[in-house]
């Protein structure tokens, strides 16, 4: 009933809710949306692990692309977003040159998938994980090196009508709203947009901040955002589901929404359990707005 009443609010929403799709068991994209829209959601932030051809495929199947397309069609979930996060500044060569291949062959389909935005990570220098900090992440040769698969990237992108969503995130080089401005403002008129996840940007800063930063990044970014993202963080900073840490999600999607932003806030950071509470949450909280 709960998820029925999300459903019927979705047509009068500034915003749209969606979700990652990855949240969801399965390997074919049916069952992934299907089982998005049972939880309450009417978008996904789709990852092409949920075809069964892995996060980052080199060539994707036009069968695939017809597989997402009839599963949009037959749930009435829409295509937000699609990942293809890979380290945009790995140390490794070949490492880097395997991500920015998967970037382009995504890129290309993305039209054809259903949605023009394609999501990445500004990376980091450490040798394994693309999420972990590294001290060399703040040299300036590694923002030179960024913008050097930013500029082949946004290429690309604009060549196919792409939007290139670049998320922020605590462990990367741009990390914070400031470093996030520095990327938009280097490459002015180009596709460059932000996915903007409140949790990322409080992750370490005191309680008594939070508010003061959400303010500023929605400053900062609020004309450049082509997603949002919904995750949340225990007092002990780890990662929660939406309505369950201690972000103040009023504050947050108050100020998302006088910045006229109309695209789509994607729930992440569950298990498939929670999707449903979450859906309910965020519901709630959007049809507050």
């Amino acid at each position: 009933r709960q998820a029925g009443k999300a459903f019927r609010c979705f047509r009068c929403r500034l915003m749209k809710l969606g979700v990652f799709a990855k949240s969801f068991a399965g390997d074919d994209p049916l069952t992934v949306l299907s089982a998005s829209r049972a939880a309450g959601f009417e978008a996904v932030q789709y990852n092409l692990s949920c075809s069964g051809i892995g996060s980052l495929p080199e060539a994707i199947p036009d069968g695939a692309v017809q597989e997402i397309r009839h599963a949009a069609r037959a749930t009435g979930v829409g295509i937000a977003a699609i990942s293809a996060t890979y380290n945009m500044t790995d140390p490794d060569p070949d490492s880097l040159a395997a991500g920015r291949r998967a970037f382009l062959a995504i890129c290309e389909t993305a039209g054809s998938i259903g949605s023009n935005i394609v999501t990445v990570c500004s990376g980091s220098k450490h040798p394994t994980d693309k999420w972990q900090p590294h001290p060399a992440n703040d040299d300036p040769q590694s923002w030179t090196d960024m913008c050097k698969e930013f500029e082949i990237i946004c290429e690309h992108a604009t060549q196919h009508g792409v939007l290139v969503g670049v998320e922020p995130e605590p462990g990367n080089v741009v990390r914070d709203a400031d470093r996030a401005a520095r990327l938009i403002a280097d490459f002015a008129g180009g596709p460059i947009r932000i996915v903007l996840d409140p949790a990322n940007i409080i992750d370490g800063v005191a309680p008594e901040q939070q508010r003061r930063v959400i303010d500023q990044a929605l400053d900062l970014l609020g004309d450049h955002l082509a997603l949002a993202h919904a995750k949340d963080r225990h007092a002990d900073g780890t990662v929660a589901p939406a309505g369950r840490g201690t972000l103040d999600w009023a504050r947050f999607l108050g100020g998302l929404s006088a910045t006229g932003f109309a695209g789509t806030l994607v729930a992440h950071g569950m298990a498939a359990d929670d999707a449903p509470a979450v859906a309910r949450f965020l519901a709630d909280q959007l049809d507050r707005l």
